[in-house]
């Protein structure tokens, strides 16, 4: 769960420093703001980085200490920036910038690939949820409209059984239903 909100709110932080960065705010500061919420996980980890950092510690090893408790690639990668711009004065601005340009490939790949495993997804639905129910409730009907003395097809006479197959009929329409909705939202990418 940490990992899928992680991997939800990084684009949005590592855009956010960038523009905080980039205009000549501080690293500290933009950690700080950043820590103010919004962000989910990463503001609560920002903002337990900013307690320790009050309390003497240094920027470096609680940033190493937050890149151990990392678990998206991305959020990985932040820290790790950050820890470099730390230990080595490396041009943060422009790493941040091209991160946010690949997650943001990423991103739009992932979404290609989830809208091309939903490709045949609205067919499906309108075939077994409006057509079946349709069809299911038109056998109900026709053996209801038969009257049992003048009957030469001998429908009259599977009441009972119509009346099953209609039930379960609608009833396997609603389950098969519920099963491609699931089946659609565990593939959803999660942004």
């Amino acid at each position: 769960m940490r990992s899928l909100e992680e991997s939800r709110e990084i684009l949005y932080v590592i855009r956010t420093m960038d523009v905080l960065l980039g205009s000549g705010v501080g690293l500290e500061a933009t950690i700080h703001s950043i820590s103010g919420g919004g962000y989910g996980v990463i503001s609560e980890d920002f903002a337990q980085l900013m307690k320790n950092i009050n309390k003497g510690n240094s920027l470096e090893k609680e940033l190493r200490n937050l890149q151990r408790k990392c678990e998206s690639d991305g959020y990985k990668r932040l820290i790790n920036t950050l820890l470099n711009n730390v230990t080595q004065n490396t041009d943060i601005v422009e790493t941040l910038r091209k991160q946010g340009s690949r997650m943001e490939e990423e991103r739009s790949e992932a979404v290609k690939k989830y809208i091309e495993t939903l490709s045949g997804l609205p067919e499906t639905l309108l075939s077994i949820g409006m057509i079946g129910p349709l069809i299911m409730a038109i056998l109900g009907v026709v053996q209801q409209l038969v009257d049992p003395e003048t009957d030469i097809t001998g429908i009259s006479g599977y009441a009972g059984v119509m009346n099953s197959v209609v039930a379960g009929g609608l009833f396997l329409s609603l389950l098969f239903m519920f099963f491609l909705g699931l089946k659609t939202h565990t593939k959803d990418p999660g942004l």
